[in-house]
This record gives structure tokens, C-alpha cells and sequence, in this order.
């Protein structure tokens, strides 16, 4: 398994009385070989806007996943996107990092604020060349990468936070380089590097976005791999095969359900220990402890939880302050597969639960396998190497 690992992330703000974000981001790739971003920023906002950018960014990560020279996604991009006849600019700027074998990094830019790149924490000024391709001027690196880099793309509605607000002149690139090395964590996510920047972009503001506003991240970073075991297999001799899989495995163990616990806690000759402390959700089973486990949680309500978590965080929502606050079972799993893990590997066993034959539940047979591949898609969409073994 390789060691480094492609993270990435971004959040959007919306001008203000617009349902359409006029920024759009599109990722494309495997983390083992290459990964596109593309963030694309369509002229004025709403509707038009977002078809605008949303053509540009699809076109443009499509053409260079395909390894097809910027020339010729830029003609490409040209003759389907003309120019504005009253305003005499691009329909749609655009940023592309595109990284390969988590080795290079390749940043083509056309008139959007430059990327930030952090090296160690701090700002790392990389070469840049520019040439004139279909009369615009685009701005490319080459850039060797070391581990922990994190290259930060924006739209204007970044620098333009604050204006006539909180600020004279916006939120200049500069600010935006001293705010992001302050907050700089080597463990943070790019999601979270992204929402923490956004969420001060907001606060510029005054929660009222004069432009529509995207910040992405691209963060190199170690492979973190995570097991999660859910429910007995279908055939009890192979509990023991299952957990010495399970416990073999490197990385964090999370056991989700009480029977699964049960036999997990056996295998390991060690003591369950309950609580009644529902954390921060009342709706969401108390968490146990067994020594040797990371996470013990209940199974099937926790797992439904965290798959809309899933889902909500894949549609671009925010959800880093439940990182901080909340502490039930579904949080802190959700925490520890969205942020935490890279490698994810699920160990379902098919054994029926009795209690969910019980119609007065709102849980139907197979709905443990239907969680598990409702989860596991939208950690793929994530960027996630997943694995799923049946027992």
C-alpha cells in the first residue's frame, strides 16, 4: 500500500438570494494514481452562472483526468464558452490542480486569485509560468510534492469578503495566506481546512455574501485506514474467522451492534462496558467500551444515522462543528470515517437479527446490507478505498 494519499475538500457560500451557487468544483481520480480538481467560476451568479461553471469544470476535469494537454481543453473550453459581448470577458475562470502518483502536482490557473500552497504550515512561493493560449493567459507549475502540502484554490468571492463591511478592500490573497498558517494543523482534513477558511469568509460577510464564495483543498497526507465489523455472520463457526480477519487488520476498529460487540469482546477475553450516557443526541444508542476496540457503538439506528451524515457531506454541507460537539455514536463514527480514515474496510456478517423482523420498527430485512452499501458509496464519492468482505 502506498504511504501518501490524496485528500481533498471544498465548501460554497451562495450570494446572497441565490439558490444556485455560481462556483462549481468537480474531482476526478483514484488517490493510488491521479487525482483532477477543477474549480470553475461561472461570470455574475445564479442560474446562468452555475450552467457556466458547471460546463467548464466538467469539461476541464474531464479532458485532463484523460491526460489531454492543456491546449487542447482550453480551445475546447473557448469555442464552447464564448465571450461575454457586453463585458468582453470569459463566461468562467477556472483553477485545475491535478495531482499524479502523489508525487507531482500540476497547477493550471486562469484568472482566478492564485493558489496557496502550504509547506510545513507556512506559505510556499512556487514557480510559475505563463503563456498565451486562445488569447488568454494561463498561469502553470509543476510542483515535486513533500507530505502534508496543502494547496488551497479560491474563487474571487474570497477576496472580495468584507468589502464595505468589515473591511475597505476585502479579504486580500495576503490575509487569506496569514489566516490559513494560523489555523494550520497537520491533522486537519481538507474539508475542514476548506470549511474553517469559508466559515471566515462568511463571517466577512456579515452572513450575507456579496459574490458567490468556494474554497478547495488539497492536502497530501498518510494513509489512515479504518475496519469496521457490523452484525454476527450468517454461519456461527466462522466468528472466529471473522475476528481474526478483523483484529489482524492495521488501523482503528469500530463494532457496531450489540451482538457483534458481544463476540468481538469474547474473542478478545475482555469485559463490556455499558453506559446510559447518550452523549449529544438522545435519538442515537449509548456508545460501550472494550478494551482493545476504539469505537462500540449500537448498530443499525447509529449506522442509518451516519449515512445521513454521508449523504449530507457529500451534497457539500458543512458538518465540522459536529466534529467538536457532539459525542454520540453516530458523530463519532462519522467523524472517524469522513475525516480520519483514507482505507476503509467493512467486515458485515449476514446473520438475521431477530428484532428486525419486528414490524412495528421501521427496519426491513436487509437493511444492514442496504446501510453498508448506501455508506460505502458515498465514502467512494468521498475519495475513499473501500473494501467490503461478507460473512
Amino acid at each position: 500500500m502506498k504511504q501518501l494519499w490524496t485528500d481533498t475538500g471544498y465548501i460554497s457560500l451562495n450570494h446572497v438570494g441565490e439558490q444556485l451557487c455560481g462556483d462549481r468544483v468537480e474531482i476526478i481520480g483514484t488517490s493510488d494514481t491521479s487525482t483532477t480538481l477543477v474549480l470553475a467560476d461561472g461570470l455574475g451568479s445564479g442560474v446562468k452562472a452555475n450552467i457556466l461553471s458547471t460546463l467548464t469544470s466538467k469539461i476541464l476535469c474531464t479532458m485532463i483526468d484523460s491526460g489531454l494537454p492543456i491546449e487542447e481543453c482550453v480551445d475546447t473550453i473557448v469555442k464552447t464558452l464564448p465571450v461575454c459581448s457586453v463585458r468582453k470577458v470569459a463566461y468562467s475562470t477556472f483553477t485545475i490542480i491535478h495531482i499524479q502518483d502523489n508525487t507531482e502536482a500540476t497547477l493550471i490557473q486562469f484568472d482566478n486569485p492564485n493558489v496557496i500552497l502550504l509547506r510545513d504550515g507556512k506559505n510556499f512561493d512556487y514557480p510559475i509560468t505563463s503563456r498565451v493560449i486562445e488569447g488568454k493567459t494561463i498561469l502553470e507549475s509543476r510542483i515535486p510534492l513533500h507530505l502534508h502540502d496543502v494547496f488551497i484554490a479560491m474563487s474571487d468571492g474570497a477576496i472580495y469578503a468584507g468589502v464595505g463591511k468589515s473591511m475597505n478592500f476585502g479579504w486580500q490573497r495576503e490575509n487569506i495566506v496569514e489566516f490559513a498558517e494560523r489555523i494550520y494543523d497537520d491533522t486537519l482534513s481538507a474539508k475542514m481546512i476548506a470549511s474553517l477558511i469559508e466559515d471566515e469568509c462568511n463571517r466577512l460577510y456579515a452572513g450575507e455574501p456579496g459574490d458567490d464564495c468556494t474554497i478547495a483543498a488539497v492536502r497530501i497526507r498518510e494513509r489512515t485506514p479504518v475496519n469496521l465489523l457490523i452484525g454476527p455472520p450468517a454461519d456461527p463457526r466462522d466468528a472466529t474467522k471473522m475476528m481474526t480477519l478483523f483484529f489482524s487488520k492495521e488501523g482503528k476498529k469500530i463494532v457496531c451492534g450489540g451482538t457483534t460487540s458481544k463476540i468481538a469482546a469474547d474473542y478478545l477475553h475482555e469485559e463490556i462496558q455499558t453506559t446510559l450516557d447518550y452523549g449529544t443526541d438522545p435519538e442515537i444508542p449509548p456508545i460501550a467500551k472494550v478494551k482493545g476496540i476504539d469505537l462500540v457503538t449500537e448498530g443499525v439506528i447509529t449506522l442509518s444515522r451516519v449515512v445521513q451524515y454521508a449523504k449530507q457531506f457529500v451534497n457539500g454541507e458543512d458538518l465540522s462543528n459536529m466534529w467538536s460537539l457532539q459525542t454520540d455514536g453516530a458523530s463519532l463514527i462519522a467523524q472517524m470515517l469522513f475525516e480520519y480514515a483514507t482505507d476503509i474496510n467493512f467486515f458485515v456478517g449476514r446473520a438475521i437479527n431477530p428484532a428486525h423482523q419486528n414490524p412495528d420498527l421501521p427496519i426491513t430485512f436487509g437493511i444492514k446490507i442496504r446501510l453498508v452499501e448506501d455508506l460505502t458509496r458515498y465514502l467512494e464519492q468521498m475519495g475513499k478505498q473501500i473494501k467490503v468482505s461478507y460473512f
